[in-house]
């Protein structure tokens, strides 16, 4: 038998049994689970791909052939397979990426991990390689189930199938799940080829029994062949994909490796678009997550290998707050719904939809569906609640603009994950919908400092019926309630110092931050009022009003710098003439690595340290409004060689 670290690359598979290769992938499914347990991560999808993997990188040539993951969450054995075994640093600084990276290897294609691309990718990809006269070349997508219940994926699938001549194989990851299981027309499609008893074995056996019948046997096939399409949707209605124009093959059993191969062989043989139906099982061959029907632990913290027990006791979360006070508001009012794609549990809609399953709806990967399916219940009298993570809403901004704003729906979004993720990295940060919201006329949008004020917020949100809405927060455990001193206009009013030196905007979970920054410029000399708008977009126009009262204005928030909050403040000052410095301290706009949020934070000179010595230095330099008697911080107070950003 051949041991997993003996494996470089994918040629070192080839030539190994059938019986060495199931031995590797049980190796394979070890590994993971020990070193998942310690870091975390996406465990469930990749147990159920083992075999698949493994089959796909016997078959085809990678690097030359290109495979492309969807997500690429379920891409942890790809790695395996291609030389990366050092799983120590998974999702952290300086380790392995949760997804697919170009930056690691050359096996990796897509590197972000929004759904339903793969097949637009490797449309592509083949379309290019043909007419650069390199059309001997595969390109494989592995699509999960839940990744074709997006627009998107049906849209390439209907391009895919104009060109016959196309070395591209589509391999559909079938385990009935997402995040969580799927839903809709295409899942009850998927499910009907899994429970049919194989007509290609009935086709065979026909084909068989009719041509040793000499010249009208073989006339009685031919016509049966010729009804071969209605003969499919009576035996198994695969006739979907083939009336696409697409060979369908399965479906395969999705952890038998040979018969993986074979499929995978014939679809390779073929030389035009297939599409192969692999059958697994998420989690499968760790008990703990076949065991677990609410997600078989789709993504797990630390846990201890043997029982699938997190390791530590998970506290209060932003997500258990909003699933809280949901839960709350449905039992008050029937008109409130929830919507979400494919992330029940991942938003906090679950218990919501456990009281009132009625009013829930998932539609599957399909934010931009979502959204104006929200619109269209809005008009009819119900408050939807569409609750999505922050990134993926960029997904769906022409919906939000065109189909709720423009209609002034009373549509609410609850957006999760916001600012710095983290442990995803680039394609999770949910750095863009400030950004994107304040292009949204008549957008309101709130972000809550803390569970008391995630809690307000939300309801001062669904009491909004001629308009949309937004919140958003972070993810991981809110502070502790932080009260503020009295309210102005609807802002928060936390701290005032002894002089009217600086105005602080900190935005949501950016309060602590700003706390920080109080206490730092106190031992400056500097006065300090610190304020938390609550509703930070439109921007409201006491903080224009207390703006003119100070030397300088600083806005801290963890979205994108170009188009957020600090930006639209800015522009107000302007409209209303008002002069005084302002200072923006926000996200660059880059793409960041993985790692965890204080790390990336760090890495950009978002931090209390940097940000009260930038604003000491401008004050002392009279930058302000006036010249003031006081002096950056000391070296010693800043801890951190990082830029800092701000404007």
């Amino acid at each position: 038998m051949v041991a997993l670290e003996a494996i470089h690359g994918p040629e070192d598979l080839r030539g190994l049994s059938g019986e060495e290769l199931s031995d590797l992938a049980g190796q394979v499914r070890t590994f993971l689970v020990d070193k998942v347990s310690r870091t975390g991560g996406h465990l469930g999808p990749n147990l159920g791909v083992v075999e698949l993997t493994i089959a796909v990188h016997t078959v085809f040539d990678s690097p030359r052939d290109r495979i492309v993951f969807d997500t690429g969450h379920q891409s942890y054995v790809h790695k395996l397979l291609t030389g990366r075994q050092d799983f120590s640093g998974l999702r952290q600084a300086g380790g392995l990426s949760g997804y697919p990276s170009r930056e690691e290897s050359i096996h990796d294609i897509v590197c972000n991990s929004h759904a339903s691309t793969s097949l637009s990718w490797a449309d592509g990809i083949a379309k290019a390689d043909q007419l650069r006269g390199e059309g001997d070349r595969f390109v494989v997508a592995i699509i999960g189930d839940g990744a074709l219940t997006g627009g998107m994926a049906w849209e390439a699938l209907n391009t895919i199938a104009e060109a016959t001549d196309r070395r591209l194989v589509i391999v559909v990851n079938d385990n009935e799940r997402s995040y969580a299981p799927t839903v809709g027309g295409m899942a009850h499609h998927l499910s009907t080829l899994r429970t049919t008893d194989g007509y290609e074995r009935f086709l065979d056996w026909g084909r068989a029994q009719l041509q040793r019948g000499g010249p009208p046997g073989r006339l009685a096939y031919g016509t049966l062949h010729g009804v071969k399409k209605g003969l499919k949707d009576i035996v198994a209605p695969q006739g979907m994909f083939e009336d696409l124009g697409l060979k369908y093959i399965g479906p395969v059993d999705g952890h038998d490796i040979v018969g993986l191969q074979h499929a995978l062989s014939r679809a390779k043989a073929y030389g035009g678009p297939v599409i192969v139906h692999a059958i697994t099982r998420k989690g499968n061959g760790y008990a703990p997550a076949e065991n677990d029907e609410a997600d078989r632990f789709h993504a797990t913290g630390i846990i201890d290998p043997d029982t699938g027990r997190p390791v530590a006791t998970a506290g209060p979360t932003w997500t258990g707050v909003f699933a809280d006070e949901m839960l709350r508001v449905g039992q008050e009012r029937g008109d409130v719904v929830g919507i979400t794609a494919a992330m029940l549990i991942p938003v906090g809609l679950h218990r919501f939809a456990q009281n009132f399953p009625e009013r829930v709806f998932d539609v599957g990967i399909a934010e931009q569906h979502a959204v104006t399916s929200a619109a269209g219940m809005a008009f009819c009298g119900l408050h939807p609640v569409v609750a999505v993570y922050a990134t993926f809403l960029n997904r769906a901004f022409d919906q939000v603009l065109m189909d709720v704003a423009l209609h002034r729906a009373g549509v609410t979004f609850v957006l999760d994950r916001s600012g710095i993720t983290g442990d995803d990295g680039a394609s999770h940060h949910g750095m863009w919908d400030l950004s994107l919201l304040n292009l949204v006329p008549g957008m309101r949008v709130a972000a809550p400092r803390d569970a008391a004020t995630l809690r307000e917020e939300l309801r001062e949100a669904l009491a909004v019926g001629d308009a949309p809405t937004a919140l958003r927060y972070p993810k991981g455990a809110p502070p502790a309630d932080i009260p503020a001193l009295e309210r102005v206009g609807g802002v928060d009013v936390l701290h005032r110092g002894a002089s009217q030196d600086l105005l602080l905007i900190a935005l949501g979970s950016m309060v602590p931050m700003g706390l920080e920054i109080v206490e730092l410029l106190a031992d400056e000399g500097i006065g300090t009022t610190l304020v938390d708008p609550r509703w930070v977009l439109p921007v409201n126009p006491e903080l224009l009003t207390m703006a003119a009262e100070h030397r300088l204005v600083a806005v801290v928030e963890d979205n994108g710098r170009a188009g957020g909050v600090g930006t639209a403040v800015r522009q107000r000052l302007d409209d209303e003439g008002i002069d005084v410095r302002l200072r923006g301290f926000a996200v660059p706009q880059e793409f960041h690595d993985h790692a965890k949020r204080t790390q990336v934070l760090e890495r950009i000179g978002l931090t209390a340290p940097r940000i009260a010595d930038k604003i000491a230095g401008v004050l002392a330099s009279g930058r302000g409004r006036t010249n003031g008697k006081v002096r950056p911080l000391s070296p010693d107070t800043v801890r951190t060689t990082s830029p800092v950003v701000g404007t």
